[in-house]
């Protein structure tokens, strides 16, 4: 977390390995709008916005502790959130492990009382792509499968824009 941060911007996500930002990169390559840097990719599993610090210890021990283990993800084509001008990337059909692991981690927020407050109960799974983009042309997308096995506790520095993963942990 950085110094001067006294209540970071918070997420869990799942980070995905270098062969599938490479994948991603090129669906981008189809897209129009601002590309997300390939080093900012990820699937939010749950924004939790601002938090004070001393919240910390708590997110990380649910980092630690949920339950979870490596997934296929298959995201076969690219959609678009209207409202927001996104591009991303979307899976062809969520898969069970991934709805479990939100669920959890939910769960695990709710019973620490630290639940975010503006989350939805919907949950659509995506990767981002492009921001200020149109809705993305129809068109064939290689699928792209990815392995995900890496859950991470990242902070998102407002002031650059950059994000600072905090902790990580592999899943098994």
């Amino acid at each position: 977390m950085s110094p001067d941060t006294h209540c970071p911007r918070l997420f869990y996500a799942l980070w995905p390995d270098a062969a599938t930002r490479a994948a991603l990169a090129a669906w981008q390559a189809r897209l129009e709008g601002k590309p997300v840097r390939a080093d900012k990719l990820h699937l939010t599993l749950a924004f939790l916005g601002q938090r004070p610090a001393s919240e910390l210890p708590a997110l990380l021990d649910i980092l630690a502790h949920t339950p979870a283990r490596p997934m296929p993800l298959l995201f076969d084509h690219a959609s678009h959130f209207a409202q927001l001008a996104l591009a991303w990337a979307a899976l062809a059909q969520p898969s069970p492990a991934l709805l479990d692991l939100r669920a959890a981690c939910m769960q695990r927020l709710a019973e620490q009382g630290l639940a975010p407050r503006f989350e939805h109960d919907r949950f659509t799974p995506h990767v981002t792509l492009a921001r200020q983009a149109p809705p993305p042309a129809i068109g064939d997308f290689a699928p792209i499968t990815w392995l995900a096995d890496e859950l991470v506790l990242v902070e998102s520095l407002k002031s650059s824009g950059d994000y600072r993963i905090l902790a990580s942990r592999k899943l098994s």
